[in-house]
């Protein structure tokens, strides 16, 4: 944001100290007195008030000019060392029991809060998979999605789980980062066979990314082995949550562990004015002297 600052806004005194002298410095002088000069003083009255003002602006331009005002306008510089992040969500009829799907909406949209300098993608799956929001630094589009995602939007009767997992992977088929996680949740097992799970793995391993896979629900729920596998497999974690509570835990746990390093760099832009005040100060300068002169040839 840009500051208009004096950087030596003491010599603001100066037109105070000229003043002060006006007042109290006045120099002693010989007069002549004579009669009827009530329109003589007149004219002289207005003609001091007129140079006393050209002084005064002078003096004050010149003042503003040596207190040097700048222009500060501060410039961040992050180097962002953020991670690109894919967010894998069950959406199948069996997470609308207790309001499942609506909880962990809540919760990821928590966690998109603080992921600031992250690129996120979203994959939803539940009959089939598809990618609802490729990477992105724009969270503000995932999160109006979430609001509007629902149990149902891919189908409520079967678990698409290694599909979602391999279309999930290729986000990062042009990635460059050094840091790629995936974070799986399901309350289900695969159940369609459209991509072998071996395949679903090599193709993560292939990118290298780090999978965390959740498992909520009541045990047998979900296949605990086939999770674990996946996160092992990755380089990741299996959790398992069957309340709210261990669900925010487990989020706040993966955004610790995965915590992004971000460097701010501060430079502070200076533009100099000074030379407005001092243009004004010589002209004001240029008209006191031919008004104290009108003798001289202009």
């Amino acid at each position: 944001m840009a500051n208009l600052v004096f950087e030596y806004p003491l010599w603001f005194l100066l037109p105070i100290l000229y003043l002060f002298c006006v007042k109290f410095c006045k120099p002693r002088s010989e007069a002549i007195y004579f009669p009827a000069s009530a329109m003589l003083q007149k004219t002289v009255k207005k003609r001091a008030i007129l140079v006393s003002f050209l002084k005064f602006l002078t003096v004050l331009s010149f003042s503003a000019a040596l207190a040097s005002p700048v222009i500060e306008d501060e410039l961040v510089v992050q180097n962002d060392k953020g991670y690109e992040i894919s967010l894998i969500m069950d959406a199948s009829g069996s997470m609308q029991e207790n309001n499942k799907f609506d909880i962990v909406k809540d919760i990821v949209e928590d966690f998109l809060r603080k992921r600031a300098h992250d690129k996120v993608g979203l994959t939803i799956f539940a009959d089939f998979a598809y990618v609802a929001v490729p990477l992105t630094y724009d969270k503000k589009s995932i999160k109006r999605l979430l609001k509007r995602l629902s149990v149902g939007v891919a189908g409520t009767q079967r678990t698409a789980l290694y599909e979602a997992l391999f279309l999930s992977s290729n986000l990062f088929k042009n990635s460059k980062s050094k840091n790629k996680i995936a974070i799986l949740l399901t309350d289900g097992m695969d159940n369609t066979s459209t991509i072998p799970l071996d395949i679903a793995v090599k193709t993560v391993q292939k990118y290298g990314i780090k999978v965390y896979t959740i498992g909520i629900g009541n045990p047998g729920d979900f296949n605990a082995r086939v999770l674990r596998y996946i996160a092992q497999k990755s380089g990741g974690k299996f959790f398992t949550a069957n309340s709210v509570a261990k669900l925010k835990a487990i989020y706040e746990t993966i955004d610790k562990l995965e915590k992004s390093e971000i460097k701010a760099d501060k430079y502070m832009k200076k533009s100099y004015y000074f030379q407005y005040p001092l243009s004004f100060g010589i002209f004001f300068l240029v008209i006191f002297f031919f008004y104290k002169n009108p003798g001289v040839k202009r």
